[in-house]
């Protein structure tokens, strides 16, 4: 949708996104609530002045919803840039709103004394699974196994610059993926597994 342009020809804030799907408030209408007498009324004028207001009305109830949904993560889209000055985030407009609101929360995550804890919700945030740190006090690191999901979990750029925001400057981490076992891709038809890639075949589960 261009710039201008909307149900009620204006744009609301958050149609600047392409996975924004806002929910539309509809065009009250606002002659039910006028006395008797004014519905009796033949008048145009009458009824061209109630459908302006009621479109007024329709696009401040959706502009104040859209409002509210900005202070919620998961639904910010246009403060998305708000939500990282305030955290300290770098404000990069070209990734996808998804990859921005993951920063966002696991960024949110990690405000306080870093844990072992604190860095498995943040790594759990980016993967979408459960993931577990094993700590190797005497190598000073950490490991940050995925055991939820299988193969490389995306956005990992965006987890490690969350992580050395976080982690104390002493530390070294790794990352330890899970790939699929053998015996799990046995049960394919050869016909299936001749049409899969190999990273296709080490994530097939």
């Amino acid at each position: 949708m261009a710039y201008g342009e909307s149900h009620y020809g204006t744009l609301l804030f958050s149609e600047q996104s392409e996975d924004s799907d806002p929910s539309v408030v509809p065009i009250p209408d606002i002659s039910k609530s006028l006395p008797d007498i004014y519905h009796k009324s033949q008048n145009g004028n009458l009824k061209k002045l109630l459908d302006i207001l009621a479109e007024q009305i329709a696009i401040l109830n959706n502009r104040t919803e859209d409002i509210r949904a900005q202070n919620i993560v998961d639904m910010s889209t246009w403060s998305l840039s708000r939500w990282e000055q305030e955290l300290g985030l770098s404000v990069d407009t070209s990734k996808s709103f998804d990859t921005r609101r993951e920063m966002i929360k696991a960024k949110l995550r990690g405000i306080g004394t870093t844990t072992p804890q604190m860095i498995q919700r943040t790594a759990s945030a980016f993967s979408g699974g459960d993931v577990s740190v094993e700590e190797v006090p005497n190598e000073y690191k950490f490991i940050v196994r995925f055991i939820g999901v299988l193969g490389i979990p995306p956005n990992m750029t965006g987890l490690i610059q969350i992580l050395e925001e976080i982690k104390p400057a002493h530390l070294a981490y790794e990352f330890a993926y899970t790939y699929t076992f053998w015996e799990s891709v046995k049960s394919l038809l050869w016909s299936s597994a001749a049409n899969k890639t190999w990273n296709e075949l080490r994530t097939y589960g």
